[in-house]
């Protein structure tokens, strides 16, 4: 009788590396699995549309299957989609979860926040210093976005949000007037006053451009306290931030919409006036939002305190004497 020896299978080659799956491209799906917009996708990852979708599309040729379906104006997970949507959630979940204790075992105290821009940039960070000097040891890490961001799938202790007064969770910090204003130099000009609202027609709007809104919707709270329904300016200047429409007031541009207490430490600086001195409510307001994680971090229950005392003390920096 004749044996044979059974051969030991060879080990299976190593998967090639196209067909690998890399990391950056299942966080730009999990985004826009989350959003079902490649869009909306972008915009969280600091990417372009088209950015998105050739990331996308690569991903689904390394697996060879759709994960989207493609409709008119809209997006749909396929059966495959909704599968790798599930593991990519269930992956990140446990990476969230190390993190923190990596987080704990290193010691490092810190405070995650979100936040608009303008919030941020207007009124949050002149301020952030004060905090920083009674709390030393606490690092702050700010997410400037006009999305909203989930608290607790995002790991952030806090948010300030800025929403309609009847829509508000929370805590409010304060709530929002606004009115025109501009640089001190253009109420100098003799051949284009700026006594009365009439006179915004010899001037430029400045607004932010917001798809499928007139340039003047921000104005609408102001326009109906003076009951006036329109306001005609001579030219228009559109911003994709309202960051960008403020320095163009403060560089004497044209007349922007602003809004208060945001930029308040500009008027009193004299580097912004109000020629009208006549407020109105926005009926918005920014309310604070605690997440899970802030819930159980000391130093971000401290961070809100300070934040309402820095509501209730005023500016960031002193008034400036003029001579």
């Amino acid at each position: 009788m004749h044996t044979t020896n059974a051969k030991t299978p060879a080990p299976a080659p190593p998967e090639p590396r196209s067909r690998q799956l890399r990391l950056d491209l299942l966080h730009t799906f999990e985004t826009a699995a989350r959003h079902l917009s490649f869009t909306n996708a972008g915009a969280e990852l600091a990417l372009s549309q088209p950015a998105v979708t050739r990331q996308i599309q690569q991903l689904e040729a390394s697996l060879g299957v759709a994960l989207f379906e493609r409709r008119h104006r809209s997006l749909a997970l396929t059966d495959a989609g909704r599968v790798m949507q599930r593991a990519v959630d269930d992956s990140l979940e446990r990476l969230r979860d190390a993190a923190a204790r990596v987080r704990a075992t290193a010691g490092t105290r810190q405070i995650a926040i979100t936040c608009t821009p303008g919030f941020a940039s207007f009124w949050l960070i002149p301020r952030l210093a004060r905090f920083t000097a009674t709390h030393p040891d606490v690092d702050v890490r700010i997410s400037a976005t006009l999305n909203i961001v989930d608290l607790e799938r995002g790991q952030v202790d806090l948010a300030v949000r800025f929403v309609p007064m009847a829509e508000g969770v929370g805590p409010q910090l304060f709530a929002e007037a606004v009115q025109p204003m501009c640089a001190p130099s253009l109420l100098k000009d003799a051949r284009r006053p700026l006594k009365v609202p009439e006179d915004l027609a010899r001037h430029t709007l400045l607004t932010v451009d917001m798809k499928d809104a007139p340039p003047t919707v921000e104005w609408e709270p102001w326009l109906d306290l003076m009951g006036l329904d329109d306001v005609r300016m001579a030219h228009t200047m559109r911003f994709t931030q309202y960051s960008e429409a403020v320095a163009a007031a403060v560089a004497g541009h044209g007349v922007v919409i602003g809004r208060l207490p945001l930029l308040a430490d500009l008027v009193r600086q004299r580097k912004l006036v109000a020629p009208f001195r006549t407020p109105a409510s926005s009926q918005r307001g920014y309310f604070l939002t605690l997440g899970p994680a802030g819930a159980r971090n000391p130093d971000a229950q401290a961070f809100i305190e300070w934040l309402q005392s820095e509501a209730v003390a005023g500016p960031a920096t002193p008034t400036t004497r003029r001579p």
